[in-house]
């Protein structure tokens, strides 16, 4: 699978930095045989940047910054643990990965590519709770792909 730049030069410029960075990252997840949601709702009050999900059903959160300020702001991280085999923070190479804790996962992106800088401890789902992502997953994708092909639908939740 090859990505070629060139083409969506205007859609990429008119993205937001964090939205440039899950870019990225899905497109690095995709070269290593994953598939990707972006906004996911775990549960109420938690939505995750990027979940991807890899062939054998592993689930791995990336949660998105685009700045120290984007960083300090964030709350909810922790939250994310639960609902992921793997978490991962995803920066672009300016940001002050100093910062992140240690202990999680480091992925460095750009609007084209991204790299695991260090890998997030893996823990587990129980049996059920990794029923529900899966379903919650494939319905958020289900969801976004109808939303494409006929935006004017509404789709109840």
């Amino acid at each position: 699978m090859s990505f070629d730049p060139a083409p969506d030069t205007s859609r990429v410029q008119s993205l937001m930095p964090g939205q440039l960075i899950a870019r990225g990252i899905c497109r690095m997840m995709a070269h290593a045989g994953f598939v990707t949601v972006e906004e996911l709702i775990p549960t109420p009050g938690l939505r995750v940047d990027v979940m991807a999900m890899g062939p054998k059903g592993e689930i791995w959160i990336f949660e998105c910054k685009s700045s120290r300020a984007d960083y300090m702001s964030d709350r909810k991280w922790q939250g994310y643990l639960e609902w992921c085999d793997r978490f991962f923070w995803a920066v672009d190479e300016s940001f002050p990965s100093d910062l992140l804790p240690e202990g999680t996962g480091l992925a460095i992106a750009d609007a084209y590519d991204g790299e695991i800088l260090r890998m997030g401890p893996e823990t587990r789902l129980a049996g059920a709770r990794r029923k529900v992502m899966c379903q919650k997953f494939a319905r958020h994708a289900a969801r976004r792909l109808q939303l494409m092909r006929d935006p004017s639908f509404t789709i109840s939740t």
